[in-house]
């Protein structure tokens, strides 16, 4: 990351660290830099324009590009991603906002029978570059139907990219990828995570990895925690805690659920023979259970316990004074570092 040279009058040239930046102004920046390098991009959605979106991610948009570019729509998320199918078919990168998790359901007929599907049926003749951005999970005492996490539904849909990021630096570069490629991508914004900042310099981002690839947060040898998203930090905190009790976690951020990278996920499972994926998703029928079958099936001769899961409860989202015992918190994952201990005492033939 560069930074910028300045002076004091008599004194010696200095370097000034870049300012903390919001991930959601990293999101705006992404989207800014995209539409001026690149006419046929298209920003959606509803309030999108005037107001600048809920969260104000696509703030100032309208204003430098015109309403034309940054348009916004009416209350019908089926139609806004439908129109958003047609732009793309005449040669259009559309990026759609969804302005709520649980509000991209009435949209799934058009994603599923044919934003997912189109390249395949066309024989790859009509790609689909189409973004959508879904403001996702709890966190900020939001009610039923604004605190989903639905990542479970995208990840079932096959010919769908699925990515979420976690830092200020992977919001702007995972975002530029999603907008640039020729497949759709389901772009998993972590509400509470909007407000995080990171020393991040916008007119020089940093090089991030590429879509599919994980990125090890932590180093650790004790365990390794497989999370995304709004829990990387959960998860970061988790593991400073468990310093304290003899436990040196590792906490790899998948980023991409899809693609999914097994290659750096078996890489850490494998070297510290423990594995506990966390999530804000129900734990039955949620991702972890496809990603803890994925490390069990490559790592099976290297574990010493079972893969764990942390999850949301198997419930609708709860009230926001409830949500603070729904999520997944530092408790509840230092209970299932803890758990890894006594399972792999059992494999061992202990009696408990």
């Amino acid at each position: 990351m560069s930074t910028a040279a300045t002076s004091r009058p008599g004194g010696p040239t200095t370097t000034a660290a870049p300012k903390p930046t919001p991930l959601g102004q990293a999101l705006n920046r992404a989207m800014r830099d995209a539409m001026a390098e690149d006419p046929t991009v298209h920003v959606l959605g509803e309030d999108v324009g005037t107001l600048g979106g809920v969260f104000r991610v696509t703030d100032g948009l309208a204003k430098e590009f015109g309403e034309d570019r940054c348009t916004d729509t009416p209350l019908a998320e089926a139609g806004i991603l439908g129109a958003a199918v047609g732009m793309a078919m005449y040669g259009l990168r559309p990026v759609v906002e969804m302005q709520f998790d649980a509000f991209a359901y009435p949209a799934f007929e058009q994603l599923i029978s044919h934003v997912s599907r189109m390249r395949n049926r066309t024989r790859g003749a009509l790609p689909m570059p189409i973004t959508v951005r879904v403001p996702y999970g709890g966190g900020i005492g939001g009610v039923e139907h604004h605190s989903d996490s639905s990542e479970a539904y995208y990840i079932a849909t096959p010919g769908l990219h699925v990515l979420t990021p976690a830092t200020v630096a992977d919001a702007y570069g995972m975002l530029r990828e999603a907008i640039a490629s020729d497949d759709p991508v389901i772009f998993l914004e972590p509400k509470r995570l909007y407000w995080s900042k990171d020393a991040w310099d916008p007119e020089a981002p940093t090089a991030v990895e590429p879509i599919g690839r994980a990125v090890v947060r932590r180093t650790g040898t004790s365990a390794t925690l497989l999370t995304y998203g709004p829990s990387v930090p959960v998860c970061l905190e988790a593991a400073e805690a468990a310093r304290a009790e003899g436990w040196d976690l590792e906490v790899v951020d998948l980023r991409s659920l899809v693609p999914f990278d097994d290659e750096t996920v078996t890489a850490s499972v494998r070297r510290t023979g423990r594995a506990v994926v966390v999530h804000e998703s129900t734990g039955f029928g949620g991702p972890g259970g496809e990603i803890a079958a994925r490390v069990t099936e490559r790592c099976f001769h290297h574990l010493e316990a079972p893969v764990l899961r942390v999850a949301g409860f198997d419930l609708p989202y709860p009230p926001p004074m409830l949500e603070r015992h729904h999520l997944p918190g530092v408790d509840r994952i230092l209970d299932a570092v803890d758990r890894l201990q006594w399972e792999s005492r059992w494999t061992e033939g202990d009696v408990r």
